[in-house]
């Protein structure tokens, strides 16, 4: 295992900016996923780490070692990648040996550490098997096998579930927490995938256009949004943003022509920033639908309803937003129906309108 330390990381494709000066300390033993839209600069960054790609400035040390100029097989990673990348002519036993055989490992631990791996990923019984005798899942465990079986300081990943259908994503996904928590390696995950992201990392690093927008545990990211794209890419539905004025000296907000009193930290912070333009973000979950009007509720009207069997999902019309609400999946909510929304509180978010930052 080994920390990382990403310093200043920057890459370019011609004009093109990839990674824009990114600094990043992932600790060891910990499981970091780099999660963004497509093109938003992960992967490359995954690459430089791996040595695929060549910095064109700032540095990258493991440990103490710094390894930005160092060739892939001196850095001592394993990878796993989107695609199987099996090798079809040997035998599930021969790929997952086949690092340490070119390592020129003992044949004594060679047999030791494939045959471990191939039952901490619960496929001994395959290993005279051939990859085309395989399925999806089955060759995807053969990649992971190969890449833990090595025993390298530091487990790169990139998107290796997207490949495989809903349920076999969801049994994997499963098995990917469970061993790579008993393994404890130093662990670099990329994906566009939010739910792989809040499921299995311990941070999440988000990222857009080639910087790295926020790094924080999952729930964090999730429940506080330092960007007003961090709020609308995580959580589905996405969190909700709602175009706000600040009155009374932070102590409320204006949403058309509703007030909202704030809690005291966002009055405070608003005070103390001098911003009274806001988005003022709140989750699905906590907002509380109504059929009558209540002081402080917001009145809209219900565009659809669609029952998710545990819950019905409405999106109701308030002002110019369309705004996602969890309801009861027993509610009665017809379409076109008055609808009047009561925001918790305490889980309200606060963002600078002007610069998509929490305040």
């Amino acid at each position: 295992m080994a920390e990382i330390r990403i310093q200043g990381a920057r890459k370019e494709f011609g004009k093109v900016v990839a990674v824009k000066d990114v600094d990043l300390r992932i600790q060891q033993g910990e499981f970091v996923v780099l999660l963004g839209p497509s093109g938003c600069g992960k992967t490359t960054l995954l690459r430089c780490i791996a040595g695929l790609e060549q910095l064109d400035g700032g540095r990258i040390y493991f440990g103490e070692r710094d390894v930005t100029d160092l060739p892939v097989r001196q850095r001592r990673i394993s990878m796993v990648f989107q695609s199987y990348a099996v090798f079809p002519h040997m035998t599930v036993f021969e790929n997952i040996a086949f690092g340490l055989r070119m390592q020129r490992r003992p044949d004594a631990e060679i047999q030791r550490r494939a045959r471990s791996a191939a039952e901490l990923l619960h496929i001994e019984d395959l290993l005279e098997r051939y990859p085309a005798q395989l399925s999806g899942g089955q060759r995807q465990r053969v990649a992971v096998a190969r890449a833990i079986a090595y025993d390298a300081d530091v487990l790169l990943m990139d998107e290796p579930l997207s490949n495989l259908d809903a349920l076999l994503r969801l049994e994997m996904r499963a098995e990917l927490k469970r061993l790579l928590g008993a393994l404890k390696t130093t662990v670099v995950y990329v994906t566009h995938d939010q739910v792989e992201a809040l499921s299995l990392g311990d941070r999440i690093a988000v990222m857009r256009s080639g910087e790295i927008l926020q790094v924080d545990a999952p729930l964090i990211v999730y429940d506080r949004p330092t960007a007003h794209f961090v709020g609308s890419f995580i959580g589905n539905p996405p969190m909700n943003f709602l175009p706000a004025q600040a009155v009374d000296g932070g102590a409320a907000a204006r949403v058309e022509d509703t007030l909202i009193p704030l809690p005291g930290p966002i009055a405070d912070a608003l005070r103390r920033a001098g911003v009274s333009d806001l988005w003022l973000g709140i989750r699905a979950e906590n907002i509380e639908p109504l059929t009558e009007a209540l002081p402080g509720a917001l009145p809209g009207r219900l565009l659809v309803a669609e029952p998710l069997g545990s819950h019905t999902l409405l999106t109701v019309q308030v002002g110019q937003a369309a705004i996602k609400v969890n309801a009861h999946p027993d509610a009665a909510f017809g379409a076109d129906q008055p609808v009047w929304l009561r925001l918790n509180a305490d889980k309200l978010r606060a963002l600078d309108r002007a610069s998509g930052r929490a305040i």
